[in-house]
């Protein structure tokens, strides 16, 4: 029978709660007199109290086929699907790109023969707030912090010989998330490719660019107008397509504990949830093409915890608060990448040890997709050797540590199932005061959400610099020799090539093709019609990445921040 009921006997859970506090008296405060502890208090990143030892009567109210059930069965608390990683490992993804497209291509081909299982593409910053390399804005920033995309030529360089219907590719790209997908797409149809057998995901999270990221262009109303037309377009063109990812990687990056990470992330998630629906999306034409981006920080077991807690939220929220019918649109699947902020420059080995406890962490927690940092990531970008070494932490873990042989190998611990239980009932609270705000939205536009993450960031800064919080290298167990570590460089000369090959492009396109695309886009934008349609044919014309969103720039204006 299938009825609910709670993992322990009540009167067995009574003389478990008598017998420990019997031990917390005689064996446990006496010792503690004595020798006393290393902290005064021990708690988690999210201030959650840790008991010296948790036992059943710490689960009483936990009814298993309730709260936890079977991976694959809702609410997903131990996984979204059945098999989990007993099927396949997850699919493991390393960060790559720099320069121009061809340095990039090299690097991707190079991952790719390392055993790396789905491609990452980094973006240089002018391409991620849409201008091209030759804007004044561009200079001194073109290919420094990922490749450098003006227009469909760079795209079909960029993945020149990867065939597109073999790999699943996930782009960081948020403002201009619809140009580069319609960029991909077209690629793909020039390899013969069909849209349907397209898999990847772009990022196209902008809301956490106004919280922690910065990376916006037009102000939220049009950026929201604009994810909701891909979630369209792509559920009517590219199924196998995860058309955003809702990210709390950046928001805990900018000092976020891990129940702020988690509450503000979901939060995100219902107002594009929210927005798609009120535009007459059914949510179960769309959602179950939603996926998350999370980080994975030091403190494991809350990582692990947060995870758990972040899959059975969101099953409960899509089911009871968006009516969704599709047990796969209540399903959370993400992506995990290793903390950079954990990363430091001081002693720069230690961060292969980081690395790989944040990559145990997000397996044991069910990720589906995962990116490690590489050790020299707090000097520049990572050399071959040093991506390497991180791609081959995750295959380590995946093929030798046995970890990945039985689904959510955690569960079950009374320290993780309290803590799940715990970072559960504090998200809610954040989702409650967001709701009486307004919503996410709202919240971002007060600066509550901004307020917060900058509250955890001052209070850890401020443990770190009075050593109540110990980054080994940095505040304790430093040494005075220097490391030598190779750095890898961009050739400022890769800017100059790029400028002179957007300069050839223009001279040698359609010029009338292109510019009755940007008309189309234009109408497009000052009406109703689904923005990616005119998007599409003016990429295949060759208009570059800057004349389109330009264009929007004009309809739309550009969003200035709140001074917070």
């Amino acid at each position: 029978m299938r009825g609910g009921a709670t993992l322990y006997d009540k009167d067995k859970l009574e003389k478990i709660a008598q017998e420990k506090e019997q031990w917390r008296v005689s064996k446990f405060k006496k010792t503690v007199d004595r020798f006393g502890e290393r902290k005064d208090k021990f708690t988690t990143s999210s201030d959650i109290e840790i008991e010296p030892v948790y036992t059943p009567d710490d689960n009483a109210d936990v009814d298993y086929l309730k709260n936890l059930n079977f991976p694959g069965e809702y609410p997903f608390t131990r996984g979204v699907y059945p098999t989990m990683h007993r099927g396949k490992p997850w699919t493991m993804r390393q960060y790559a790109g720099f320069g121009t497209a061809e340095e990039s291509n090299k690097r991707y081909k190079y991952l790719l023969e390392q055993g790396q299982t789905g491609l990452s593409v980094a973006f240089d910053l002018p391409t991620q707030i849409g201008y091209d390399s030759d804007h004044d804005l561009s200079q001194g920033e073109v290919g420094k912090v990922g490749v450098a995309i003006d227009s469909l030529a760079d795209m079909e360089v960029l993945f020149d010989g990867i065939p597109l219907d073999k790999v699943s590719t996930s782009m960081t790209i948020n403002a201009p998330a619809s140009v580069l997908l319609c960029m991909y797409m077209a690629v793909a149809e020039k390899q013969g490719v069909t849209p349907d057998k397209l898999s990847g995901t772009i990022q196209n999270d902008i809301l956490k660019e106004y919280i922690a990221r910065g990376t916006y262009i037009f102000p939220p109303n049009p950026s929201l107008r604009i994810i909701t037309d891909i979630f369209e377009f792509c559920s009517r063109n590219l199924p196998r397509w995860n058309t955003i990812s809702i990210s709390g990687y950046h928001i805990r990056e900018a000092g976020s504990t891990a129940v702020q990470e988690v509450a503000f992330t979901l939060a995100n998630g219902m107002e594009y949830v929210s927005r798609a629906v009120k535009s007459g999306l059914d949510v179960d034409d769309f959602a179950p093409r939603l996926s998350f981006f999370f980080n994975a920080q030091m403190n494991v077991l809350e990582e692990v915890a947060k995870f758990r807690a972040a899959r059975r939220i969101w099953a409960k929220l899509m089911k009871e608060r968006f009516a969704a019918r599709s047990s796969k649109s209540m399903m959370l699947r993400f992506h995990t990448q290793t903390a950079g902020s954990a990363l430091t420059a001081q002693q720069p080995m230690n961060n292969i040890m980081r690395v790989t406890l944040q990559a145990l962490a997000a397996v044991l927690g069910g990720t589906q997709s995962l990116h490690t940092n590489s050790f020299d990531e707090a000097l520049g970008l990572p050399t071959e050797e040093s991506v390497r070494i991180a791609l081959r932490s995750q295959q380590i873990i995946a093929y030798e540590s046995g970890v990945i042989d039985t689904i959510d190998p955690l569960g079950g611990s009374f320290y993780i199932e309290n803590l799940t239980d715990q970072i559960e009932a504090e998200v809610m609270n954040y989702l409650d005061k967001i709701d009486e705000l307004g919503g996410m939205a709202k919240a971002i536009e007060a600066g509550y959400v901004q307020n917060e993450i900058q509250d955890s960031a001052y209070k850890y800064q401020r443990a770190v610099e009075t050593q109540k919080e110990i980054v080994v290298g940095v505040n304790q167990f430093t040494i005075d020799i220097e490391e030598k570590t190779e750095i890898l460089k961009v050739d400022p000369e890769l800017e100059i090539r790029q400028v002179n090959k957007l300069k050839e492009l223009k001279a040698n396109r359609d010029q009338s093709a292109v510019n009755d695309s940007l008309v189309a886009i234009r109408k497009a934008a000052e009406g109703t019609d689904n923005l990616l349609d005119p998007i599409y044919t003016a990429v295949k014309a060759y208009a570059t990445l800057g004349e389109i969103c330009g264009v929007l720039r004009e309809v739309y204006g550009e969003y200035q921040a709140t001074s917070i």
